[in-house]
């Protein structure tokens, strides 16, 4: 039997175990998985914080966003075929789903081909929830080249393509990262990196004199970022910041909750394709090791963790 990183009770630890993948039903593809990547609700599963306020049952693989081949199809099933390489997210909220495992179902029409020249690890990274996230917000902020947008948690998984989705706008972009990060950050387009282990209001205003008129909210503190706004500027949050708590009337405050859907996961995988996107990837781990994946998601890193599969 195919193998997974599954939790099988409440109390239990997520580890690699052998899970039963039964034959592709109609409309269903099987897959032989390459690569998954770690997000957040990976992290939040594994401590066992949902419980009470996900739909699941046991076991529980873990993983959202995956690439790999197509080693079975269905019946009826004509837009792909058996050896295919392609990605896909998991957006059901049953968690049971997961796809860190070698081999899963998917329905058919859930997943995109993934074009020549782009790795398996770069299409599980670039068409997942963090890439699709960075697209959502950076499109909600409807940045111009007139704009200054401070892109908050620039390092991670979402800000590392923020920046770069921004900066294809023409606006200046700013990014919060560690003094060793800051180099890395800037080649992806960031025109100036903010210390935000230190003073972060001084080391903003330095960078930005004139003000920010925008900021990508995937980490930090809101107030504290709403108070580096112009007024009249913007806060689009993907981690559901609000106008009280940015505390000011005189800016927007945008929530935005990061839907996938296939069209942006083609978009932005076609534009790794094209040499438009770079897929920043921090460490990568066998399954054997994928527990250590998850663990290793609350470090300080840049770009995406990735399990390799097969």
């Amino acid at each position: 039997m195919p193998r997974a990183l599954a939790i099988t009770g409440r109390e239990e630890p997520a580890a690699v175990r052998e899970i039963p993948v039964p034959d592709p039903g109609p409309g269903q593809v099987r897959v032989a998985v390459q690569a998954a990547t770690v997000n957040g609700i990976d992290a939040f599963v594994a401590a066992g914080y949902v419980w009470d306020s996900m739909p699941h049952e046991f076991p529980v693989v873990l993983g959202r966003d995956f690439a790999g081949i197509v080693d079975a199809v269905g019946d009826d099933v004509t837009t792909v075929h058996v050896g295919d390489t392609v990605t896909g997210v998991v957006t059901a909220l049953d968690l049971y789903v997961g796809v860190m495992a070698e081999q899963i179902l998917f329905e058919a029409d859930r997943v995109v081909k993934v074009p020549d020249g782009v790795t398996p690890q770069q299409a599980a990274a670039a068409g997942g929830l963090a890439s699709v996230g960075a697209l959502d917000v950076v499109d909600a902020l409807s940045l111009t080249s007139d704009d200054v947008v401070l892109v908050s948690g620039a390092t991670g998984g979402v800000g590392v393509f923020a920046v770069q989705l921004a900066a294809a706008t023409g606006a200046t972009v700013l990014g919060t990262a560690r003094p060793d990060f800051a180099a890395s950050l800037r080649e992806l387009g960031a025109a100036h990196t903010v210390d935000f282990t230190s003073d972060l209001a001084t080391a903003a205003n330095e960078a930005a004199p004139d003000g920010i008129t925008a900021v990508v909210h995937a980490a930090g503190d809101p107030a504290e970022l709403g108070q580096l706004l112009r007024p009249g500027g913007r806060l689009a949050s993907l981690v559901g910041a609000t106008a009280e708590q940015v505390g000011r009337d005189d800016v927007t405050v945008i929530p935005v909750l990061a839907v996938d859907t296939v069209e942006k996961v083609r978009e932005l995988v076609g534009k790794v394709a094209a040499g438009d996107l770079e897929v920043p990837i921090s460490q990568t781990f066998p399954l054997e090791n994928a527990a250590a994946a998850i663990d290793a998601f609350g470090s300080p890193k840049f770009g995406k963790l990735v399990v390799t599969i097969s």
